[in-house]
Formats: C-alpha cells, structure tokens, sequence
C-alpha cells in the first residue's frame, strides 16, 4: 500500500478477505504495520560465524494507535501474532512503542522475544536468517522437526509454499 517495498508480504498472502472478516466476527483485532523489505532478506548467511553476518536493513513504521493496542493486549493477557519474519523483526525493533525507521535486528537462536507470542511464516531456506528467525522463535529442535514432517509431507517451500503457525519455545 505503500511504495518502498522490493517483496510481497508473501506470510499474509495466505490470509483471504473471508477469514480476514471471520477473524472480526469472533473478536480477533488486527492491526498493520508499513514495511519496506528489501533484498536482503533473501541472502543467504556467508559467514562461518553468525557473528560475522552482515544483516540488511528495511524501513518500517508502527503506528503509536497499534503500539498502544499491543500493549492493551499484552497487558489483558492476550496473544500478539506476528505475520511474516519481516514483520516480527519490526515488532521485535520496535518493542512495545510506535516506531519509524530501519531496523538490522538479526534474531539468532537465544534471543528472547518481547512482543510476540504466534508467528505465521511461510517454510525458509536453510543457513538463511529467516530459518534462524524461525529457529529462535519456536526452537531450533521445534523447526527441524516441523521442517523433515514438510518435506516427507510434500509441502512447498519458499515465498509462496505453505504456511506454518508457530508459537513461541
């Protein structure tokens, strides 16, 4: 909706108007953010150490009205859902204020998330910082399992393959 963006929001494309409005019906907010994702995401990781890895930057926005809901439900004990990698490294730069700039967060295994509890995300390449993303969030031994049940399964992987709802290890 906003020019910047080299990518499609690829995670939210699996969400259709119909189960969007059935998501309001039952009560379920949801709110948006701006994200400009850039090249960079989809590079793989080269060096031998992640220490080493260089992580891309992109622009995004949330809003202080979504910064301000975010926190109302993770005060009343509900759940924050991130879809897209992209999309929670926003979430996770921005803490829980409204937020406007770039972001290079680089979220290894060990990170502990602050503003998520769910992440839907479509299946990412190994050695790549999505999968590293995926593997902090849910846990590395969670995802390695989830990803051998894909590929005996015969899901399909990458931008457009399938989804996964994961929740936070």
């Amino acid at each position: 909706r906003h020019d910047g963006a080299v990518a499609a929001p690829t995670a939210g494309l699996h969400f259709t108007e119909s189960m969007l409005s059935r998501f309001t019906e039952l009560g379920i907010a949801r709110g948006e953010v701006t994200l400009h994702v850039g090249p960079g995401t989809f590079l793989p990781v080269s060096a031998a150490d992640t220490d080493g890895h260089v992580m891309h930057s992109e622009w995004g926005r949330l809003d202080e009205d979504l910064a301000q809901r975010i926190r109302q439900t993770k005060a009343e004990g509900g759940r924050v859902v991130a879809v897209g990698t992209t999309s929670l490294r926003l979430l996770e730069s921005a803490g829980l204020k409204a937020y406007e700039g770039n972001t290079d967060i680089f979220i290894t295994p060990g990170y502990k998330f602050r503003v998520a509890d769910v992440l839907v995300t479509n299946f990412h390449l190994p050695r790549s910082t999505l999968f590293m993303l995926v593997a902090a969030f849910a846990g590395l031994e969670a995802m390695q399992a989830a990803y051998a049940h894909a590929i005996r399964a015969g899901y399909r992987f990458y931008s457009y393959g399938d989804a996964c709802l994961l929740e936070a290890a």
